[in-house]
């Protein structure tokens, strides 16, 4: 099975492939260190799966996997995160991916999660099968959050990290006019008033 690694911490991918060396042979890996350079590669080359980081600096993981969608709607997403489950694994499996981990996860279940995504299938953790399961509730039982689109999650996060409208802007490569929107839209999902609200919530929920 053909692998491509995007990761924008070399020492990340170097891990990755060091996994996918140990067993025998299986898997072979290219890498990629940002969206651009993952989306070269793969009109260039002949993938079986992708291991795609959440957070990818410059481009959102998110936005690269809707682009994977777009191109190549067979092709085995499996994202990878230092977040844990509860604050994107249910987004990366609406949004098409083939499962989610957490970054600390054991070899054979990163392994095991390759696979099933070659194979066309949906791997879940225990922890995102318990959140798929509790997302039946009823949508009115369901916190705020959970109603903000992919990208009004990636402004929340670096609100919550104190990130200026303008160091937003430049890390999502967006205008400030549109950060300072899509922030207006994260206060009034949330009916949030302040950054100190903002952030008492994000700790309140594990984001």
């Amino acid at each position: 099975m053909k692998i491509l690694i995007v990761d924008d911490h070399m020492i990340i991918r170097r891990g990755l492939v060091q996994i996918l060396d140990e067993f025998d042979g299986q898997y072979q890996s290219e890498q990629a260190a940002d969206g651009v350079e993952a989306m070269q590669k793969l009109r260039k080359g002949s993938f079986d799966a992708v291991l795609l980081d959440v957070a990818l600096g410059e481009r959102d993981g998110f936005d690269v996997l809707k682009s994977v969608r777009s191109e190549f709607p067979k092709l085995g997403v499996v994202m990878l995160s230092v977040y844990p489950e509860a604050q994107f694994a249910l987004r990366a499996i609406r949004s098409g991916a083939n499962a989610y981990l957490n970054k600390g996860c054991s070899p054979q279940e990163l392994t095991q999660a390759l696979q099933m995504a070659c194979a066309g299938q949906v791997y879940l953790t225990p922890a995102t099968a318990n959140l798929m399961a509790n997302d039946l509730r009823k949508p009115a039982d369901r916190p705020p959050h959970e109603r903000l689109s992919n990208r009004e999650m990636q402004v929340l996060r670096l609100m919550a990290q104190g990130e200026t409208v303008q160091h937003i802007a430049q890390a999502l490569c967006l205008s400030g006019n549109t950060v300072s929107t899509y922030r207006a839209r994260v206060f009034e999902k949330l009916e949030l008033k302040n950054l100190v609200d903002l952030v008492n919530y994000t700790k309140l929920h594990g984001l």
